[in-house]
């Protein structure tokens, strides 16, 4: 179940750091990284800084974007400082985020994604997050680099995981989750149906950003967004039917 959390990380600027963010994970049984757009890698620092991670490091993907980062996974969990302007389902405690990711692991790949070192995630990046992470520090100074908050992460998931171990009986879900690229591909829909029929009149009452918190907080299965995807192709065809006597 591990090997289907995924830690991804955005444009990272120093290549040491890089190396310390996959320490952090092997010493909590994570082992898939993959970096968007990393400035400076592979790199000797990354290596290094590893301490015996190196393995981590050279087996991480690059991708050129988030997007592609994050298309196959059932869960995507951005870990920010604030809240942005796209009201996504918020975890205010690790550990709240960390029960979730553990439970949707068991069904594919979920993400835990971090920014740039200096300004985190833009909010374009918070679009493919299916929910937020904020982690709790001292008000008066917060500032965590970018492998602490790796491995403050990633050890609430291997605490959790380490307790579901010892659980047995567990009942099951309601069936596998969508990838993102499913998700991607019903918000789509959903948009073109929802500008044929005329419900977006007012271009700035960001009801397109609200629909997609929405569906993130319902988390529907395949098999839902499926129906959804039925009811949208046949609203589809009702409003491009002609009118009686056209």
């Amino acid at each position: 179940m591990l090997d289907n959390i995924r830690i991804v990380l955005v444009q990272t600027f120093h290549p040491g750091n890089i190396g310390q963010a996959a320490r952090a994970m092997k010493t909590m049984g994570l082992t898939q990284l993959t970096l968007v757009s990393p400035r400076c890698f592979p790199d000797d620092e990354a290596t290094r800084l590893a301490a015996g991670a190196d393995d981590v490091v050279a087996s991480a993907r690059v991708v050129d974007g988030l997007a592609e980062a994050v298309s196959d996974c059932v869960q995507v969990v951005g870990a920010s400082a604030r809240l942005r302007s796209l009201p996504l389902p918020h975890y205010d405690e690790p550990d709240l985020m960390a029960d979730e990711v553990v439970d949707n692991a068991d069904q594919g790949p979920v993400a835990l994604v971090f920014g740039r070192e200096r300004f985190g995630l833009t909010n374009d990046e918070i679009r493919h997050c299916t929910h937020q992470v904020s982690i709790p520090a001292n008000p008066d100074y917060g500032v965590l680099n970018l492998s602490q908050a790796v491995q403050v992460l990633a050890y609430e998931v291997h605490r959790t995981w380490r307790q579901r171990q010892r659980l047995t009986g567990a009942s099951p879900g309601r069936g596998p989750l969508p990838t993102q690229q499913q998700l991607t591909h019903f918000h789509a829909h959903l948009q073109r149906v929802m500008e044929d029929a005329g419900f977006l009149n007012q271009p700035h009452a960001r009801t397109s950003d609200h629909l997609h918190a929405l569906f993130a907080r319902a988390q529907p299965s395949r098999k839902e967004l499926s129906l959804l995807r039925g009811l949208l192709s046949a609203l589809e065809r009702h409003i491009d039917a002609p009118l009686d006597g056209e």
